[in-house]
Parts: structure tokens; sequence; C-alpha cells
């Protein structure tokens, strides 16, 4: 991806929401529910959403199509897929290798847009897609949201733009029918954190640890009372990310009141640092199946 551009000043609106165009709902397919659909229909049936992330394009396009469908087929109720990027400032060594070794293996964005629209329709849980601003920024927010909603994917992360620039843009995803998912953190102060959770669409994205991704030992304590303070403020679902890579984490925070459990460097770690990429989609199944089996009441 090329450099990173600077982020808009929070005075600009990133684009006009308001014509005719982009007004117009794009059209989706109907076999898939929408973020916040999912996620409902979750905890209606009582249970505890599993939202698996992968790197797009690690080891290859193809593994990454093989290992949709194995996510999908071990329970993933959301799928997040990465768009590698060469300055993931929120990521950690292991996802940042992994977008590395994606971007040397010939992954771009179109490419990973092209593969969402030939696997969205073979799946049944919604994707979001995790890509920073600058891919945004140099397609245009609008085209950006267009295009990924015309391949079949259901929401948006993007954890490099502050709260006061996701308000646009969230409009602006919002007639293309993308969720944009917001993240709150532990230094997030609570009239922030009650912001982002009123702003967010899908879900709230809690951060669990200060500082990047990364497979922990253990989940920090912290989190459950971030959980309560969120819940206080806002009735969506709250889903737990950063550091989860055992069964037992998700299960403690599943006990905390996280409506979801969120892992990506233990699985981006099974798929992309196995000798082979058959060995990865193994190891990823026994990873997936291990998470999901302890994301549950």
């Amino acid at each position: 991806m090329s450099a990173r551009a600077p982020v808009v000043s929070s005075g600009r609106r990133l684009s006009n929401p308001t014509t005719t165009a982009s007004r117009r709902m794009t059209t989706r397919s109907s076999a898939t529910k929408s973020v916040s659909e999912q996620f409902g229909a979750v905890l209606r049936e009582n249970k505890r959403a599993f939202i698996p992330f992968i790197c797009a394009g690690d080891p290859d396009l193809e593994s990454t199509k093989k290992a949709l469908k194995i996510l999908d087929d071990a329970g993933a109720d959301i799928i997040e897929l990465g768009v590698p990027y060469s300055d993931p400032l929120a990521d950690g060594p292991v996802i940042q290798a992994a977008a590395t070794r994606a971007l040397e293996a010939g992954a771009t964005l179109d490419k990973v847009i092209a593969l969402v629209k030939e696997m969205s329709p073979q799946i049944k849980a919604p994707i979001v897609m995790f890509t920073y601003f600058n891919p945004i920024y140099q397609r245009g927010v609008e085209k950006f949201c267009a295009d990924i909603a015309a391949a079949g994917a259901k929401g948006l992360l993007v954890p490099d733009i502050p709260l006061e620039e996701t308000y646009s843009m969230s409009e602006i995803a919002s007639t293309h029918g993308i969720e944009l998912v917001l993240l709150s953190t532990p230094t997030t102060p609570v009239e922030r954190a009650k912001k982002i959770a009123q702003a967010t669409k899908g879900f709230v994205y809690l951060v669990s640890v200060t500082g990047v991704t990364g497979v922990q030992t253990q989940v920090a304590s912290r989190v459950e009372s971030l959980v309560e303070e969120l819940r206080a403020v806002t009735d969506k679902p709250i889903a737990v990310g950063f550091g989860v890579s055992q069964a037992a984490q998700a299960k403690q925070i599943v006990d905390w009141g996280a409506d979801g459990v969120i892992v990506g460097s233990a699985l981006v770690r099974a798929l992309g640092e196995a000798k082979t990429p058959e060995e990865g989609l193994a190891a990823l199944k026994a990873k997936a199946d291990e998470i999901r089996s302890g994301a549950k009441l």
C-alpha cells in the first residue's frame, strides 16, 4: 500500500454524502445478515458471538478463501478480514508479519475486494473489513464504501481515525449498507466511551489491553469493569478483542458480561507461521474450534 496520507482534520467532511447516488443503497445479497442483524440473532438465542480475524493474502489469497470457509464452518458469527497494510499502527508483531507476507505475495486492496466478492456468497458470517485509513483516503471514502458493499462486505473497522472523523464516514458507509464499527480502549474516558458507544454501528469493539494486538497469557481483570462501564451507557452488543488466544480466556470474557469475543493474533499465527499452507489451515481450524468452545455462556 502507498505511504500514509495525513488524516483529514475534524472540521472537514470526508466526502459529500448528500448526492442522490450516495443516498441510494447498494444492492446487497439477502443471504447474509448485516452485522447488527447477526449479533441480534446470536443474542436472541442466548449465545455469544465468536468473531475471528485473519489477514487477507497470508500466506496467499487462495489460502484466505479456504480459511474463510473453515472459520465459517467452525461457527464464526462475524468474520473480520484485514486488508494488508505497510504501516499497521494498532497491530503487534504477529499481524504486522502477516501483512508483510501478504504484501510480498502480491496482495492488493483490489484483490482483497475481489476475494470478498467471490467468497461472501459462500459463507454465512457477515464480513467486516479491517483497514487503516490511508487505503480508504486514496480510493475516496464514497468509492471505497460502494466497492466493498458491492463485493458483499457488511461492516468496516478503521482503527486509526478518531471519533470526530467517524461521523461523516459512518453516514457515507450507511448509505451503502456498511456498518462502521468503532473501538473503545482501557484509556478511553467514560464520557468519550459513551459517545463512541452511541456512534458505533453493529457493536462496540472493546480493546482489552493498552497497546497493540498480540497473544496474551491472561486477560486483564480490568476488562470486567470496562464492560460494566460500557453496559451502563449503551444497549449495543459489546465484543472484546486484543490478546485472546485460549478457550479459557474466551470463557472468562463471556463470564465478565461481554456479548462477543474477537480473536486475531492466535489465528493469524496458526495460519501464517506454519511450514505449509495446508498445515496452516489445519492449525487454524484447531485453534478456531478451541476458542469457539470457550466463547459460550
